[in-house]
């Protein structure tokens, strides 16, 4: 039993506790996965067939790094455990039982792309307005009925929600839906949320199936379960239902995925659901300083939906929280990308230990171009993936369809790539053909010669015969000589060879990278069948954590919050933190939502180890416009017995006299309502209030500014001009601000008054 002797008292007995429904509590950086991984060992190690074990994740990475360290403590047992994400498995069960719901068990499954692509042509099909009905909104819309378990046939027969599309004016979207679905399925098609929807809709028409799994999975592990939907729960709810060995693992005071339809009631309620449940709080956080975790619990402790515990760190106490208050974002960008390079001198390290989070993607660009200014490497962290390439998705394409030829998505993107004399009056004219004699789109390619006239028939028919040759090639081979015998004969090589620009050689490289996966894949010894359609499965599964940055790269990270849920790093940088940036506008509506935006800035804390540092700017741009900026509400719920300003603090009295002159120093907000814990400090020093402008601010003509001149900066308030140099259109005011300090400004950009 050496491997439990690691373990803390709480880590422990969550562990042991292996009957009965379990929720394991698990504070960030608590040794969740550590956990997780005993707890499965710990089963096994006391004779529990490792068949009858289910552990379900999010991402395929967390999956394959609990297996290995499960086949540490029991050995080779853990790969007869059914582990993997949701989508995964339940897409395993489905290539065995899909025949129940119609669905061939070679059933391709489409990304967000192909998805995207089917929508468009429906709405083309439909003489449909595409800007009212954006195929994105329209995706999003399925998938969220979806994930609710809301067919399309319950959707168009639901009186509420047919009186809410046709008052947004999209009254045809339940058509579309509609059409989506039969779509999909005359192709042998699931998206990725069909994965679940067909797997309840599997165990809810066959209950003799449901019975099978449920007898099969005898103990069940949910690993992040506060980030589970409705359609999520229902099944592991049906599976557990027997036997009741039910553990979940998660933080509520993690969960951010509510846009994707995750259901935080999902983990609060766990208790109503099995009122006999055994609950678990792991709270000692081994990642970060106690500066940090405790500056975390103070941000949090203002949600009032949340599962109370108290999470506290043993580590070195740690610096204090940097504040830096900037004028812009391209400032921000500046501070931040200075503040690394001096880190790295004083202190060393690799520039992988620094990460910089953000609310959204847009805020990256004055970061990367800070970065670059001085030279610092740096790699988005959620870029495009590997899989989503152009010519990945080319040759991806013609896989698919070698083993489910009905694939429609796959079929219009390369039946004319590379180009053999198929355009789209052709297209056309096998989809009026299949149309007219309710075929597949297969079944007309497949018999050109009777469907289509001689001109259309001839490169048609050439292309069903090579797809034909592919498909017997493809079963009697491995994974790798049939993905080459394809690349090869489809042309895709010789098209990407030709191409010599710089571009043309990156797509020809990624393709041989493919290729190479496809090899490595081949020789796996720990997979009986090593066969395309096998590898085909993987690729179709992988989620966007899976597409990891090379972790031996040493490049600073860039990447959104919502990225960054599950990494760690020892150097952390929290930029724009404002108000309506972050927290978002669109979370100001309801609690629920704010207290999201919340819980994502407390992710976005805890990803840090050693050094935190936070900023926000006074004045950013936003379509066009600059706006100015105050400061996140965020920033106020901090307690500031952790933090550092980096800047010019303004103290605050503490007579009742002064208290109304002070109170907007963090902006307009009143941020003293709530009371403060006693062990803060009598005095704070708050972020200095942002200028405003004197009433009638007008700029002045400054083509004639003289050193000793008064001048006022709508933003910057007043200073004095200390020096003036250039000419032309090149003329730089250095001005000693009294707030700020020594400013250098371009003057046929600055808006000065000038005041004396």
């Amino acid at each position: 039993m050496d491997y439990l002797a690691g373990l803390n008292p709480s880590q422990r007995a969550a562990v042991e506790q292996t009957e009965g429904p379990v929720m394991i509590v698990a504070g960030a950086g608590s040794g969740k996965t550590r956990v997780i991984t005993y707890r499965v060992a710990h089963l096994v190690r006391n004779g529990v067939d490792p068949f009858h074990i289910l552990v379900l994740t999010f991402t395929n990475k967390a999956a394959k790094e609990m297996r290995q360290r499960i086949t540490g403590v029991v050995g080779d047992e853990a790969k007869n455990i059914w582990m993997g994400t949701f989508h995964s498995v339940f897409a395993k069960i489905l290539r065995v039982e899909a025949e129940h719901i119609g669905y061939p068990r070679n059933f391709t499954i489409y990304d967000t792309d192909d998805s995207k692509s089917l929508i468009r042509s429906i709405l083309k099909e439909m003489q449909l307005d595409d800007k009212l009905y954006n195929a994105s909104f329209v995706y999003n819309r399925i998938s969220s009925a979806k994930n609710n378990l809301i067919s399309a046939q319950e959707y168009n027969s639901n009186e509420q929600i047919q009186a809410d599309d046709f008052s947004n004016g999209r009254g045809q979207l339940g058509q579309i839906y509609l059409a989506y679905t039969q779509r999909c399925y005359k192709a042998g098609a699931m998206d990725f949320d069909d994965l679940l929807f067909k797997t309840n809709v599997l165990f809810r028409e066959y209950p003799d199936v449901l019975h099978k799994y449920q007898h099969k999975f005898k103990y069940l592990m949910v690993d992040e379960y506060q980030d589970t939907n409705f359609s999520q729960y229902l099944i592991v709810r049906k599976l557990a239902a027997i036997n009741e060995n039910i553990c979940v693992v998660g933080d509520d005071a993690q969960s951010i995925y509510a846009f994707r339809g995750a259901n935080i009631q999902n983990i609060l309620n766990f208790e109503k659901d099995y009122p006999d449940l055994k609950v678990f709080k792991l709270e000692q956080n081994y990642r970060s300083t106690q500066n940090i975790v405790n500056a975390a619990n103070s941000i949090i402790a203002n949600n009032k939906n949340q599962l109370k515990k108290h999470v506290f760190s043993e580590n070195e106490t740690g610096e204090k929280i940097k504040v830096h208050r900037a004028f812009s974002d391209n400032e921000e960008g500046k501070i931040v990308a200075e503040s690394i390079a001096q880190e790295r001198a004083l202190h060393g390290g690799a520039y992988r230990d620094f990460a910089i989070l953000y609310r959204t993607n847009a805020q990256s660009r004055a970061m990367e171009e800070a970065l670059r200014k001085i030279n610092i490497p740096y790699k988005i962290y959620g870029g495009t993936s590997f899989y989503q390439r152009k010519e990945i998705k080319d040759l991806i394409a013609y896989f698919r369809l070698t083993f489910n030829p009905n694939d429609e998505e796959a079929l219009k993107r390369v039946i004319n790539y590379p180009r053999r004399g198929i355009g789209d009056t052709t297209l056309d004219r096998i989809f009026v053909a299949a149309d007219q004699r309710q075929a597949t789109l297969w079944e007309v390619i497949s018999n050109a010669a009777t469907y289509l006239d001689g001109r259309s028939a001839g490169p048609v028919g050439v292309f069903a015969t090579m797809i034909q040759g592919f498909q017997v090639v493809a079963k009697n081979h491995t994974a790798y000589d049939a993905a080459m015998h394809i690349a090869q004969h489809a042309g895709i090589l010789k098209d990407l060879y030709a191409d010599k620009s710089v571009e043309g050689l990156s797509r020809y490289e990624n393709i041989q990278e493919l290729l190479n996966g496809i090899k490595e894949f081949s020789e796996r010894e720990d997979i009986e069948d090593r066969g395309l359609d096998v590898f085909m499965q993987d690729v179709a599964l992988l989620t966007n954590d899976d597409n990891d940055k090379d972790p031996n790269a040493d490049t600073v990270s860039l990447m959104t919050i919502h990225s960054s849920k599950g990494l760690e790093f020892p150097n952390v940088f929290i930029v724009g933190l404002e108000e309506n940036l972050f927290p978002s506008q669109l979370s100001l509506n309801s609690r629920s939502d704010l207290e999201e935006e919340r819980r994502l800035f407390y992710v976005a804390v805890t990803r840090a180890e050693k050094k935190l540092v936070l900023s926000y700017a006074t004045s950013r741009y936003r379509w066009g416009t600059l706006n100015n900026c105050e400061p996140s509400r965020f920033l106020d719920e901090l307690n500031p017995a952790y933090l550092e300003l980096d800047f010019k603090p303004r103290p605050v009295a503490e007579s009742a006299e002064s208290f109304e002159d002070e109170r907007s120093a963090w902006g307009e907000r009143d941020v003293f309502t709530k009371p403060k814990p006693k062990t803060m400090p009598k005095t704070r020093t708050l972020l200095p209030k942002a200028h405003t402008p004197t009433p009638g601010f007008v700029p002045s003509d400054t083509s004639n500014l003289q050193v000793g001149m008064e001048v006022e900066h709508e933003r910057f308030g007043f200073g004095k001009v200390i020096q003036v140099e250039g000419s032309k259109n090149d003329v730089k005011a250095t001005i000693f601000f009294k707030e700020l300090g020594q400013k250098q400004l371009l003057l046929k950009f600055a808006k000065l008054r000038i005041v004396g």
